[in-house]
């Protein structure tokens, strides 16, 4: 396959790559997936990330059917990117896509969640121990020595559990011999090099090739040197010059002499060829050696040479779970059950927000969610309409909805202490658009529609769609749209505000709202982020009008909103008033 035969490179993007790294290498990095490698080469870490996602996981972004679920899909991977071990973890985990094959996302759940029961079972120090073995690790750009030492320090952690089976399998002695003669060897572009202090001999000759190398790149001065001294005829200059390179170098004079030029011109010829003919011999001498010490230290790792190579892969594999493990124990991350139809969540918060966080409890479509206290969703329903407050979190809602749904298909844990999640072909979220005019509606209607009407399931995450169009059209398009949902068996949550314009509404389809409840102390808006289900929600503009009257300084700004107060309702403001100053701290 040729390099331009990958999605997204073009003229440019393989001339960079054939020049930094060639033509095989760049295939190579691209098929393995090392983001790393791209991005050294000068590809931008973006582009590169967007590259290795299509040629590893085209199928699965395509479900991913709009653009806002696909930024989503871009926040949650570089959430879960900041808790990686190593680089090359996090690149692994940037370049994830949803999985096609629902037997491959059970498995990598298995494998997520053992490493995050796993990294949860260590205490303080542990964690530390395996942080910093990591970070060693990368700083010493991952060698088969590296990861000798981290497989080591990670067995040494405590890690347990079946993310971590690999481990407990190695010969720990057998390793920590590896380990020293490893750590003499280091892959390069050029092969395997043999660090200093590895063989006497070999480090010998290199001082000696390294003193040949200087002298040759000073040959005038040799000349001058030895014409200084004072010789008289050729004979003499050709000893004098094998002396002073011995001396220079520390080679014995019959190898110099052995080197020398019979032939040679000049004096210039005679010393030029001399230096020349001896770094040659020095340098075939060198290279012989180092790979015949190569073949020791390799030798010498002996029994564990298979132990070796488990570590190489274990260490990048355990590097990348518990990685993905870490980012589950911090957000408190959950095996969702993963089934054919259906979105319900129990006590579902949006990793997005920090702090105190009210949980949701929500369903669409059919499943066999238990019921929270008195909160059980309903499960005959493929459509809510959701109604509610301004502020009140209905954009949120369907943003959790909408990370549930792209977590689970990528096989990780989600963000609800229950979960039901269904197989979708086609994930659509549309976040509110300020816009409105013609051409944000049609490229809204083009983004939305194709994906209902095409083979596969459908899950619609749609928020105030009425926002894009004239009020008196938008009941009529948004109720096409539900009625679209409902006839093509697909999923959808609709945000709006025209609830009671949508009648009559298809039989699957029910009324959900949130609901304000007042004002806090703060004259904050206090919502209960629930939503009632089968139930209108209200915007309250009570609430709203009662902060601005009691927040205006101006006594002539204060009465125009005091006016408002009176087309709203004056009794329900002064009462919201009333108990947001008789509300104890």
């Amino acid at each position: 396959m040729r390099l331009e035969d990958y999605w997204g490179i073009g003229p440019k993007t393989r001339t960079l790559l054939v020049e930094e790294l060639g033509a095989e290498r760049a295939i190579a990095a691209i098929e393995s997936g090392k983001v790393g490698t791209l991005v050294d080469a000068g590809v931008s870490r973006g582009r590169a990330t967007q590259i290795l996602r299509r040629v590893h996981g085209e199928a699965g972004l395509n479900t991913l059917a709009s653009g806002d679920a696909r930024s989503v899909y871009d926040d949650l991977l570089s959430l879960a990117a900041e808790y990686a071990v190593t680089d090359g973890a996090a690149d692994r985990i940037r370049v994830l896509t949803p999985l096609t094959d629902p037997a491959a996302a059970t498995d990598r759940l298995d494998e997520i969640l053992a490493a995050r029961d796993a990294w949860k079972s260590l205490d303080r120090s542990a964690r530390e121990h395996v942080l910093e073995a990591f970070t060693e690790y990368d700083a010493a750009d991952g060698t088969d020595r590296a990861a000798v030492e981290t497989a080591l320090a990670l067995r040494e952690a405590g890690l347990q559990g079946d993310a971590f089976d690999a481990l407990a399998e190695m010969d720990v002695d057998d390793l920590r011999d590896a380990a020293g003669a490893l750590g003499y060897l280091r892959e390069s572009d050029d092969g395997i090099e043999v660090l200093e202090g590895a063989d006497e001999e070999l480090d010998r000759n290199r001082a000696r090739l390294a003193g040949v190398q200087e002298v040759e790149g000073s040959a005038l001065d040799v000349i001058e040197s030895v014409r200084t001294a004072g010789t008289r005829d050729i004979e003499e200059f050709r000893s004098a010059v094998i002396e002073h390179v011995a001396d220079e170098t520390g080679i014995d004079r019959a190898t110099i002499r052995a080197a020398a030029v019979e032939d040679a011109v000049d004096t210039a010829d005679f010393v030029s060829g001399t230096l020349r003919n001896l770094v040659e011999e020095l340098e075939t001498t060198v290279e012989t050696r180092e790979s015949e010490v190569v073949d020791e230290l390799r030798s010498a790792v002996g029994d564990a040479q298979s132990d070796v190579a488990v570590a190489v892969e274990a260490v990048s594999d355990i590097a990348f779970a518990l990685s993905l493990g870490r980012f589950a124990a911090e957000y408190d991350l959950r095996r969702p059950d993963l089934v054919t139809d259906g979105l319900a969540v129990r006590n579902a918060r949006n990793p997005f927000l920090s702090g105190d966080v009210q949980p949701i409890t929500y369903a669409i479509g059919p499943h066999d969610l238990p019921a929270s206290e008195a909160i059980q969703p309903p499960a005959d329903d493929r459509v809510a309409v959701l109604t509610g407050a301004n502020s009140g979190g209905k954009t949120t809602l369907l943003e959790t909805l909408c990370a549930v749904a792209i977590l689970a298909s990528m096989g990780l844990p989600v963000p609800a202490e229950e979960a039901r999640v269904g197989s979708f072909d086609h994930v659509v979220f549309h976040r509110r658009h300020a816009s409105f005019n013609a051409g944000v509606l049609e490229s809204t209607l083009r983004s939305v529609v194709p994906p209902l009407v095409e083979d596969g399931r459908t899950l619609m995450l749609v928020d105030e769609f009425e926002a894009i169009t004239e009020p008196g059209r938008a009941a009529d398009l948004l109720n096409g749209l539900v009625g679209l949902t409902v006839e093509r068996e697909a999923l959808g949550v609709y945000v709006t505000h025209l609830a009671e314009d949508l009648a009559p509404l298809p039989a699957a389809t029910r009324i959900d709202g949130i609901f304000a409840e007042g004002l806090t102390a703060e004259l904050e808006l206090r919502v209960d982020y629930q939503p009632r289900f089968g139930t209108v929600g209200r915007s309250t503009p009570e609430f709203i009008v009662s902060r601005l009257v009691a927040n205006a300084k101006d006594r002539t700004v204060r009465q125009g909103f005091e006016e408002l107060a009176s087309a709203v309702g004056q009794e329900a403001v002064q009462r919201t008033l009333s108990d947001v100053r008789w509300t104890p701290d």
